[in-house]
């Protein structure tokens, strides 16, 4: 991934704990809850302008929405102890068509995806080429793809 232009990423929430319909009617939300050291790690590397698929998982799995870091890592006010991070990110839409974990699993081309490679990281990367392949999956505008 280029530290030039925006990076991608991919964050997990379950449903029923923090939705996308609950993202999307906050705006700005801290990614908080994080407690997992690689997770943690990747949310320090975000920057603001990062782009993020937001994934539902254990219930629905499947992308839902995109949202924009807008905030860089700060200490998880979550936290009750240990060295623990969290970021803001705002939703930038929804998926017009949720792309499902199985939809990618069953894709080559997303075959080095961390999703499906390391499928309990709740915080991981996603490559541009991957970014943009998943985007035209589930339909988002073409015209947002060609701003990246």
């Amino acid at each position: 991934m280029s530290v030039a232009g925006p990076r991608f990423w991919l964050i997990k929430s379950e449903p029923d704990a923090f939705s996308w319909a609950e993202q999307t009617a906050h705006g700005v939300e801290p990614w908080t809850g994080v407690r997992n050291y690689a997770a943690r790690n990747n949310l320090r590397a975000m920057r603001r302008g990062d782009r993020a698929f937001f994934y539902h998982s254990n219930v629905g799995r499947e992308i839902v929405g995109v949202v924009e870091v807008v905030r860089e890592a700060y200490p998880d006010p979550t936290a009750d102890s240990g060295d623990w991070s969290c970021v803001d990110v705002r939703a930038l839409g929804p998926m017009p068509h949720p792309v499902s974990l199985a939809e990618m699993k069953a894709d080559p081309a997303l075959t080095g995806l961390a999703l499906v490679r390391l499928s309990r990281l709740s915080v991981g990367p996603v490559s541009a080429e991957h970014w943009r392949h998943i985007c035209r999956l589930g339909g988002w505008p073409e015209e947002a793809l060609s701003a990246l």
